[in-house]
């Protein structure tokens, strides 16, 4: 059994305790939090829930740390220091600091001798790996990445901390008709605008400038500036009923050509459509614990991403099963 430990117990921490579950040769051996352990009610029994303070000495009971908090402020700083102890897998989506994530990581990895996996999930994590595979097979070609539709948590806390703001959920949508032109085959260049477009429902406290707020989002740099946003003022209780989920997906698609004049086309697409970015995500992580503690056990070390593992790592089944059922 491959022993797994939780750091930070939200969405994402909740949804690797249940992905553990579903995997008959993971099973959790604790969880670690910031808060008050007392005030962390888990759903498997008989597993403690411990204060960080406490990671170090579960060095010799834990074999895959999953690090479950944020890009922006928790990984940078979690994942270089706790793979001195242990090997641990994170989901660092801010591209363009992966480069000096994955260097901050590797030396302390090294020098532990532990495998210190970084960016799992589905983007960065499958859809990636998706870009790499039709980048090989077509070197002549073009990519698109489209996200949604779906929630994005980070755009949607941006709306709640406008003033006069009580409550949001913000959707990036895919841009039909751009989305049709590169499925068919054409290799549109295309604008940030282009490609996606954000709905906002937002609760406005009681007295609010509700044009103030709606002209504060759509002017908000980095977050929606660029986008053709659409806000829609609604009730808190229709908030609740209609948008407490946390849906997303996208597509990855790579349209290339072959023969000896490029006279032939091909498409290639990957999509995802999920009811729980979260819950997803956390399942993704569990397949790269897995792949983590298989090649740790082989005596590798160091800071590795999902280009660094072979799929047969990340699989319940032996390589005699795979071959047998899934090649």
């Amino acid at each position: 059994m491959i022993r797994i430990g939780i750091l930070g117990y939200g969405n994402l921490g909740r949804g690797v305790e249940c992905a553990v579950k579903q995997n008959d040769d993971m099973e959790l051996a604790a969880v670690f939090t910031r808060r008050n352990p007392e005030s962390v009610s888990i759903l498997t029994e008989h597993v403690p829930v411990c204060p960080i303070a406490d990671l170090a000495s579960y060095k010799d009971k834990i074999d895959v740390l999953i690090i479950c908090g944020g890009s922006a402020t928790d990984l940078p700083v979690q994942t270089p220091e706790y793979v001195k102890y242990f090997n641990v897998v994170d989901s660092f989506d801010t591209h363009a600091k992966i480069p000096q994530h994955f260097a901050n990581v590797d030396e302390p990895a090294k020098a532990s001798g532990k495998i210190g996996m970084i960016s799992v999930g589905w983007d960065p994590g499958m859809f990636s790996l998706n870009r790499v595979y039709a980048n090989a097979v077509l070197p002549d070609g073009k990519d698109y990445t489209f996200w949604g539709k779906g929630v994005s948590q980070g755009h949607s806390d941006a709306i709640r901390r406008i003033d006069g703001v009580a409550d949001a959920r913000q959707y990036t949508i895919p841009v039909p008709a751009s989305l049709d032109a590169v499925r068919s085959g054409e290799t549109p260049e295309l604008s940030t605008r282009q490609k996606h477009t954000r709905e906002c429902y937002v609760v406005a406290k009681e007295g609010a400038d509700r044009s103030k707020i709606e002209k504060e989002i759509k002017e908000m740099p980095n977050y929606f500036a660029d986008y053709d946003t659409t806000v829609h003022f609604i009730s808190q209780d229709e908030l609740n009923e209609k948008h407490s989920g946390i849906p997303h997906g996208g597509f990855v698609i790579r349209s290339g050509n072959t023969g000896w004049q490029q006279e032939n086309k091909h498409i290639i697409e990957y999509s995802l459509k999920l009811d729980s970015n979260p819950e997803f995500t956390a399942s993704v992580l569990a397949a790269y614990a897995r792949a983590a503690y298989r090649m740790n056990a082989e005596g590798m070390s160091g800071c590795k991403t999902v280009f660094d593992v072979a799929p047969a790592y990340l699989c319940r089944q032996s390589a005699e099963e795979l071959r047998s059922h899934m090649l």
